[in-house]
């Protein structure tokens, strides 16, 4: 149900200028932080996997959405400002029928943190299986991209593995091996083998992002979603910008 021709289109000129347009407007309304939703719009101009999404400004709009995403679906606000959605009690996941997305969709536009802010309507991803993909720049190597365990397991296990960009196939291959969980990318318990070139994809393209958008400081893709055939899905994400 993901965006699955993304990952073999070439980024058209359509999809460049609509990437460049995301990041020209957010640095000039003052901001350094992109959405959820911008940040994957930008992603997937690059050719990286998204979930497919909408996001909707009034209540039309969000029954207009439910029918194009279709259920089940996450309902989540879309805001640059608010961080920690999940624990704000921001995010709805697993929506099975219009009932409980419009009691999500109250829930949300009630809290005052959220007023103002569009709501995201978001496909559900099933897979068990999360990863993580980052980029950073740092000021001494450039920009660094990350791989490893993603999901709420991030921050308590730090399982990831660094290098630094451009990443070529074997090396973004090697990465897969490195970090202390790579067995969950093999088969297991009726679970397909994770798909490791497009995975390889993923990190290169992450790579080259990092060397071709120098006003990107940050990419924050996680979690990574394995799904039910091994592929992978961008689910969540969040790009930091800065100033040229």
């Amino acid at each position: 149900m993901y965006m699955k021709d993304a990952g073999k289109r070439k980024k058209s000129d359509a999809h460049f200028t609509e990437q460049t347009d995301i990041i020209a407007n957010a640095l000039k309304e003052g901001r350094h932080i992109l959405s959820e939703h911008e940040s994957k719009r930008v992603l997937g101009a690059y050719g990286i996997p998204v979930t497919k999404e909408r996001e909707a400004h009034n209540r039309k709009s969000f029954k207009d959405a439910l029918i194009e995403i279709g259920f089940p679906l996450a309902v989540k606000v879309s805001s640059p400002h608010i961080s920690h959605k999940t624990e704000r009690g921001l995010v709805h996941v697993d929506i099975r029928n219009q009932r409980e997305a419009m009691a999500a969709y109250r829930k949300i536009t009630d809290k005052n943190e959220a007023e103002g802010f569009p709501v995201l309507v978001q496909e559900m991803v099933s897979g068990e299986r999360e990863l993580m993909i980052g980029l950073k720049r740092d000021l001494q190597f450039g920009p660094c991209v990350a791989f490893g365990l993603g999901g709420i397991f991030t921050e308590i296990f730090r399982d990831i593995c660094v290098r630094v960009a451009p990443v070529e196939k074997a090396e973004a291959l090697r990465m897969m091996r490195d970090f202390r969980a790579h067995k969950i990318l093999n088969a297991f318990r009726g679970m397909p083998g994770a798909d490791m070139d497009e995975l390889a994809r993923m990190i290169m393209v992450v790579g080259k992002i990092g060397l071709e958008e120098k006003r990107i400081m940050e990419v924050d893709i996680n979690p990574v979603i394995l799904d039910d055939d091994g592929k992978p899905v961008a689910v969540d994400a969040l790009i930091a910008l800065h100033e040229m």
